[in-house]
């Protein structure tokens, strides 16, 4: 089964965020709750966890790309 990993939003006012840099790659295994991604919006920076344990089998948006909350940014796909 295929779990999206989605763009949150870290503040009230946030509508997009950009994509600063990718600490898993696609083939790395992921645990529910772990680090995957750094993100910014224009007043905070935050992190993106793995919501389920699984593989990262795509990365749908590249490190420098804004994208919109709660748009799909990876697939995890978990086992099952």
């Amino acid at each position: 089964m295929k779990v999206e990993v989605v763009m949150p939003k870290l503040g009230l006012t946030m509508e997009s965020g950009t994509i600063l840099k990718w600490i898993k790659k696609e083939g790395d295994s992921v645990k529910k709750g772990e680090i995957i991604a750094e993100i910014e919006s224009e007043k905070l920076t935050g992190e993106v966890e793995s919501p389920a344990d699984g593989i990262l089998v795509k990365i749908i948006h590249k490190e420098g790309d804004e994208v919109p909350i709660g748009e799909p940014i990876a697939l995890i796909e978990t086992e099952g």
